[in-house]
């Protein structure tokens, strides 16, 4: 059930779309669509598609230009932390996403209109349609002034550099190999699996994480694999 309707999200976010039907299929989540497949809508994956294309650009090309100094493994970085699924959530709720998104009743049921990844995707389906609606330009005044205290957070916390960032940087750099990850196992209903990942260098098992996303799962493998290498992580 929608708890806002889309007059009151568009005057929240300050985005107007003079193509109403783009700003719907940017909020419809596929498990709509799969519950009402006599629709002429699509969903929001092709947009999402073109947002996340769009919104890796103007993070690259904002970073390039304040931080003119930086490394590009450096800059690739802090782009990933920029655009990466919970801080573009968090940003999807704050405009209100959660509230508009039209969902199956499954979904609705199991937490859909909270959920991480349903919010990015949504988010980055909503900057593909100011894309199409109204260039780059609007797509550019939306999300540029978001950058700024986003990666203040994430520098004060160094968030940017994550354990599979710097257990990849420091297995490249001293056995000229990279890390290798495989799935173990995963167990509990859909909605809310847990995930087990080992992580491999060469023939060596380093380490195993655990997580309700498989990326999680992944970073806490890397972790524990740099603790059990030793690495010096503090540089």
């Amino acid at each position: 059930m929608q708890h806002m309707d889309m007059t009151e999200f568009q005057e929240r976010t300050g985005i107007c779309l003079e193509d109403q039907e783009l700003l719907i299929q940017a909020l419809t989540h596929p498990s709509y669509i799969n519950e009402h497949p006599t629709s002429d809508r699509g969903d929001n994956q092709r947009l999402e598609f073109l947002g996340d294309a769009v919104l890796a650009f103007l993070a690259g090309e904002w970073l390039y230009h304040h931080f003119s100094n930086e490394p590009e493994g450096r800059l690739t970085r802090l782009r990933a932390a920029l655009v990466r699924t919970e801080t573009l959530a968090d940003l999807a709720w704050a405009c209100g996403i959660g509230e508009v998104l039209l969902l199956g009743r499954g979904e609705e049921e199991n937490g859909g209109r909270t959920r991480p990844a349903n919010l990015c995707d949504a988010y980055e389906a909503l900057l593909g349609a100011l894309y199409l609606d109204q260039g780059i330009e609007a797509v550019r005044d939306f999300v540029v002034p978001n950058f700024a205290p986003i990666l203040a957070e994430l520098l004060q916390d160094q968030s940017d550099k994550d354990a599979k960032s710097l257990l990849q940087e420091w297995s490249q750099r001293t056995l000229g190999l990279t890390p290798r990850y495989a799935l173990i196992s995963s167990s509990g209903p859909d909605h809310a699996k847990e995930f087990v990942v080992a992580v491999s260098i060469g023939e060596h098992r380093y380490g195993e994480g655990m997580g309700r996303r498989k990326q999680h799962a992944e970073q806490a493998a890397a972790a524990t694999a740099l603790a059990t290498l030793r690495v010096d992580t503090t540089s």
